[in-house]
C-alpha cells in the first residue's frame, strides 16, 4: 500500500482524542510530502540535524516533534522552531531548552521522559527524580519552557501483558503528577506512548500521543548524520 493508504489505514483506529505522530526519521522528503498531502501535519524526527534539513526544505506549516534522546548542545539549532521535545530526562536538559528558547522569545512545550520498560538500554527518569526537578527553584524559575505531560517506551517484547503494563505505569506516573503539580494546569494532558507495533495497547491505556513510522512510511533505512 502507499504511504497515504497506510496512513489513513493508522487514522481509522485512533480516537479523536488521540494525536498522531508519524515518525519521519531516515524518511526522504518525498515520503513526508506524501503523508502531508493526506493531511498528516505533526511529524516526529529523532535526530536534530535530520530535523533541521527537513524544516528547512519541507512546508513551514509541519508541526515538528524531536521524539529522541537530546543532547544539551544540540537544543540551540531547533530552538527556533521544534513544536515539541518529548524526551525530557534531566533538569541540565530542561535548563538549557529554557535558555535557547528565551533567546527567541517562545515557550517551548516538552514532555517528561519516564523510564517504563525492562530494557536497561532505554533513558528516562523515575518518578523520584522528576518529583526533584518540579520542585526545584531552578524549574520554578523557567519561564520559557512548558511541561505538557510525559513519554515513555514500554519494552521490546511479543508479552502484550507486560507491554500493557508499563504503559499503565506510565499513566499513573501522569496522574499523580497531574494531582500534585499540575491539577490547575489544563494544558499538563499529553501522555505520548505507543509505536507501530504497540501503539493500540497504548490508547487502551489512556495515550493522548501515538508515534507512529514503519506502519505509515515502511520499515527505517538508515542513513549517516
Amino acid at each position: 500500500m502507499s504511504i497515504s493508504e497506510n496512513l489513513n489505514k493508522v487514522r481509522a483506529t485512533l480516537p479523536s482524542s488521540v494525536k498522531l505522530i508519524a515518525v519521519s526519521k531516515t524518511k526522504p522528503n518525498s515520503a513526508i510530502l506524501e503523508a502531508y498531502n493526506s493531511g498528516q501535519r505533526l511529524f516526529g524526527e529523532n535526530k536534530v540535524q535530520e530535523l533541521i534539513e527537513k524544516y528547512e526544505s519541507l512546508p513551514k506549516d509541519i508541526e515538528w516533534h524531536l521524539i529522541g534522546h537530546l543532547q544539551t548542545n544540540k537544543v540551540k539549532y531547533m530552538a527556533s522552531f521544534v513544536a515539541m521535545i518529548h524526551a525530557v530526562d534531566s533538569l541540565k536538559l530542561l535548563a538549557e531548552i529554557n535558555k535557547e528558547a528565551s533567546k527567541h522569545n517562545r515557550i517551548i512545550n516538552c514532555l517528561l521522559q519516564f523510564h517504563i520498560a525492562k530494557e536497561e538500554t532505554k533513558f528516562g527518569l523515575d518518578f523520584e527524580s522528576a518529583c526533584e526537578i518540579l520542585d526545584s527553584s531552578d524549574f520554578r524559575d523557567m519561564k520559557n519552557v512548558h511541561i505538557s505531560g510525559v513519554m515513555g517506551m514500554a519494552t521490546y517484547t511479543d508479552n502484550t501483558e507486560q507491554v500493557s503494563s508499563e504503559f499503565s505505569s506510565l499513566r499513573n506516573i501522569f496522574t499523580k503528577l497531574k494531582s500534585m503539580y499540575f491539577a490547575n494546569d489544563p494544558t499538563f494532558s499529553e501522555i505520548s506512548m505507543g509505536m507501530s507495533d504497540d501503539y493500540l495497547i497504548a490508547i487502551e491505556q489512556g495515550a493522548t500521543m501515538v508515534r507512529v513510522g514503519s506502519s505509515i512510511f515502511g520499515e527505517r533505512v538508515y542513513q549517516q548524520y
